[in-house]
């Protein structure tokens, strides 16, 4: 039997307080607390190290964008990167999906991109999933009359429930697709995030759906 060391703990411990000072002591990363709510013009929800808005940010100097996530040591990588890059118009926030409300203003946001959320089992978790009826009534709180969400998954099952709740709440799907690595739509959906590598790379495929609320 493998015997643990306890020396291993110590040191993954003192790594991820490292990550948090790091994300502390960053000028692009903020506490909810700290942050001054403001019009940006795309976040993305459940970043983890948000190496995806990092590139969008890159590609759209024009836009501002917020990554956010609950994880500060995940965040931190974005950060870093976009320090890297000498980005001004990304910042980094920690904070949970049902606290965008302080994030920014009531019909500001352009664009929702919620990419690979966890897929909550629906017997169990349903409300927690990112797509439920609860949650698009407060994204639909915060986005323009012209705002889009745009999402990405591998999970099909998930994916089509999603499908299904945003045709129950009256959100018109603009562009959909099952496998859109392999796609003719826009480029800067296929910025792949570090999750979506890692399942691309064991031959699962990417869906992707845009949509926008119609009442």
């Amino acid at each position: 039997m493998t015997r643990l060391n306890p020396n291993d703990f110590v040191i993954s411990r003192k790594r991820k307080k490292y990550k948090f000072a790091l994300f502390a002591n960053s000028s692009l990363c903020f506490e909810l607390e700290e942050w001054k709510r403001r019009e940006v013009d795309v976040i993305e929800l459940g970043a983890g190290t948000a190496l995806f808005s990092v590139e969008l940010a890159t590609r759209h100097p024009e836009a501002t964008f917020v990554a956010i996530d609950v994880k500060a040591d995940r965040l931190q990588k974005g950060a870093l990167e976009a320090e890297k890059r000498k980005l001004e118009n990304i910042w980094f926030v920690r904070t949970r999906a049902d606290l965008l409300h302080e994030v920014v203003p009531a019909k500001s946001l352009k664009k929702l991109w919620i990419t690979f959320p966890d897929p909550f089992p629906r017997e169990r978790s349903e409300r927690r999933r990112m797509t439920h009826p609860y949650f698009l009534r407060q994204y639909e709180e915060l986005l323009r009359s012209d705002g889009e969400i745009l999402l990405k998954h591998d999970n099909r099952e998930f994916f089509d429930w999603s499908i299904e709740q945003f045709k129950k709440e009256n959100w018109t799907i603009l562009e959909e697709s099952n496998d859109l690595q392999n796609s003719d739509l826009n480029d800067d959906y296929k910025i792949m995030t570090t999750y979506e590598i890692k399942w691309l790379g064991e031959g699962l495929k990417t869906n992707f759906v845009r949509t926008r609320n119609t009442k």
